[in-house]
This record gives structure tokens, sequence and C-alpha cells, in this order.
């Protein structure tokens, strides 16, 4: 009996998606919840799942078709085996030793098939790392990396009898469509540019104190709470002292109205394979530094993985931004609409700075912090930016609320 396969409901307000890729072709055997298909939406990739045990009977849409919420996309034919294959001569007795080591499309996660397939790699050729010898997405990486690394090489060490037609100053292009994320980032701040009055007041901060803090208790905060004391923590708790002195940064206009929130949403931004995402912290203002930071880890993990939901990435108040990973000295971010400000984070650098009459070398970095003009004023920007900078001057003022 055929079975249909339809779009699942993707979330509050997300009608449609994006098929992003077949992990399931027709004829192949399928379980029971076992992902078949990956679609994008406008903010996550979704793995579909098949509804009952069978054949993979048919794909009723191709890659990069726009479907909606309801809408039936393969069918499976329930019950169903896929046809015997012919017999082979029987293995040496160490073979079956090796094929359990083998890693079957079955135990493959979600987004590691994915990486198996955009990569074009056969799973079987590629040692897993992870526990019980499974696969990760890091070992397809590395696997897809050495395989492109021993291309030039092969051509290298072709015989001369069979060359090779190059021709110099070729010029080549590439088109390639966009995927449902990066389109949507792209409206996103392009509708951020034109509805919002942006503007971006800068300030510089010595991480002097936060460096000696973290230094001094990294050791016992990632023994006793498992994880490590990062510089994100501190600037989340002193970015919440902010928004609570100045609840215009934390507000949205929504119509001809100001919305107040009385607790912080943080969007925390994160590089994830397909794109920039900002998944949320909520109630971030009551959590310890340990809970920000296992927060934000997780977060950065199933961005990694691709498995953040649309839960996940609904909502905030604020965002923060960390260009300094990447190596940025300055930059003006643009916000996440609907909220009204954003917190850039730069790369930490030894300079020259002027204390008490002499000139010393410190641990500076920029901050910007980029608003919405038609609701926070920039004596209210600057006051707030000035108060985080003061609070990681001296992160004291983070213990006694100052």
């Amino acid at each position: 009996m055929a079975i249909e396969v339809k779009v699942p409901v993707l979330g509050e307000s997300v009608s449609e998606a994006s098929v992003g890729a077949w992990l399931k072709q027709p004829g192949e055997a399928v379980a029971v919840d076992e992902a078949i298909v990956t679609l994008e939406t406008d903010k996550v990739a979704v793995d579909v799942p098949s509804p009952v045990a069978g054949i993979l009977s048919a794909h009723l849409v191709a890659v990069g078709d726009t479907v909606n919420v309801g809408a039936v996309i393969a069918t499976v034919e329930e019950g169903a085996t896929a046809a015997a294959a012919p017999a082979a001569t029987p293995a040496p007795a160490p073979a079956p030793a090796a094929a359990a080591e083998t890693p079957s499309e079955t135990t493959l996660s979600p987004s590691v098939r994915r990486a198996v397939l955009e990569a074009g790699l056969d799973p079987s050729t590629i040692k897993g790392t992870g526990k019980d010898g499974r696969l990760t997405k890091e070992d397809v990486v590395s696997a897809a990396q050495a395989k492109k690394a021993e291309a030039p090489a092969a051509a290298v060490s072709a015989p001369a009898s069979a060359p090779v037609s190059v021709s110099s100053g070729e010029r080549r292009e590439e088109r390639v469509k966009m995927t449902r994320l990066r389109q949507t980032i792209a409206k996103r701040l392009k509708s951020a540019q034109n509805d919002a009055a942006l503007l971006t007041t800068f300030n510089d901060v010595d991480m002097t104190a936060v460096i000696a803090a973290r230094t001094a208790y990294k050791d016992m905060f990632e023994k006793k709470h498992g994880i490590k004391l990062g510089f994100m923590s501190f600037f989340a708790k002193a970015a919440c002292l902010a928004l609570k002195d100045i609840p215009a940064v934390n507000a949205r206009i929504e119509g001809d109205e100001i919305i107040y929130h009385d607790y912080v949403d943080l969007s925390v931004a994160v590089s994830a394979p397909n794109g920039l995402v900002v998944p949320v912290v909520r109630n971030i203002d009551t959590m310890s530094f340990a809970e920000v930071e296992l927060a934000i880890a997780g977060f950065g993990k199933k961005a990694k993985d691709g498995s953040l939901t649309m839960a996940d990435m609904s909502g905030g108040t604020f965002t923060i931004s960390n260009g300094g990973v990447f190596g940025s000295l300055m930059s003006t971010p643009i916000i996440n609409p609907p909220q009204s400000a954003v917190l850039g984070l730069h790369r930490i650098e030894d300079r020259p700075v002027a204390r008490n009459g002499q000139v010393v070398i410190r641990p500076m970095m920029y901050l910007a912090l980029s608003y919405d003009h038609r609701l926070i004023d920039g004596r209210e920007a600057v006051t707030a930016l000035k108060i985080i900078k003061d609070a990681i001057e001296d992160p004291m003022r983070l213990l006694i609320d100052l």
C-alpha cells in the first residue's frame, strides 16, 4: 500500500520550504521515522521522516522546488522489501568483522547523511571517529578535503603519454542558486536598512580585568561546570545591565506602539554551514555565568550539526554578534528585526593607551552598538554602550548589579 509523505508543520508563521536534498532514492528501503528528505525553511533545515517502514517508491518534487505545508512530496510502499540481490560468493572469514565496521546508511545522523550526499562520497570508505566508530560530520569534511587534495596530485603524477589540454588564462563562472536561508538573510538585512533609521555608536574597552579573571578561574570553572569560561558570558551579563537601565535598547516598534520587555531573550549570532544564524538564549538575565556558557555552547554545536529548530530561532529582544572570532577589527552590525539594537564585538589586540599620564600597552577591543534611531536616542545608545564598557573593565559591577 502506497503511503503519502507530506510536508509537516514547520513552525509558527512558516507555510513553505524548499527541497534541499533527497536522503533516500526510489527503490531504497526506509525504516519508520528514518529521514528521507531535507527541507530548507527561512531559518533552518528540517529532515522529514518516513511515516512507515517499506520502500521509497517515488519522489514527487525535485531538489530546489518550493513546497507548502501539507503537500505530498513522496510515496512509500508500506511493508515492501528491496529486491533480493544476486547470490554472491561467500566472503572470507574476516569479512563479517570488516562489515561490522562499515557505517550503514541507517546509522548516519541526518547532518552526516546530508554532508555525505553533498560531498559525493561513499560512507563505507570513511573511517569514523565517533562513538562505536560512527561517522561524524567532521569525518566527512576531512574526507572531502582529502579527496580534493588528491585530485591535483593525481594530475601531476599522470604519465607523459596522456597529455592534458590546459587553456592558459581560462576563466570560469559558476552559477549556484541561493539557498532559502541565504535568500532570507538577504531580504531581512535589506529590510532592516530600508525600514529602520540605522546608526552606530562606537567605544573601546580594556579587556585586562576580564582576561585576568578568566585566567584566574577558568580551570576551577571548567572543573565545576564542565564548560570553559569564555568572554561571551561577561558581555551577555554586561548587556543585561545596560538593557535594564536603558529599556529602549531592549524594546521594539510594532505599528505605532513601542513594546518594552522586562526580560532579555538574547540572540547570539553563530556561524552555521549555510550562513549566519541567531539562536535565542531565553531569560538570559536570570542565568548564571555557567548557564550562559552552556546554553551558547549548546547552540553552537547544534548550528554546526545543522540541528537547530524553529523554536531555537524564534523571538529575541537583543543581539550580540562576535565578528572578532574571525579577526574583525571594527564593523557596523545590522539590527535583527524586529529588534532595535545589536552589539558587535571585535578582536582583542594589544594597543598603546594612556593610563595615569603614562603610555602603556593594553588588550583592547572595539565595541559597536547599532540601533534604530526611530526608537533609541543617541544619548540612550551611548549610555548603554558605556555601561557595557564599564562592566567589562570592572567585572565586580556584574556581581553587585551596578
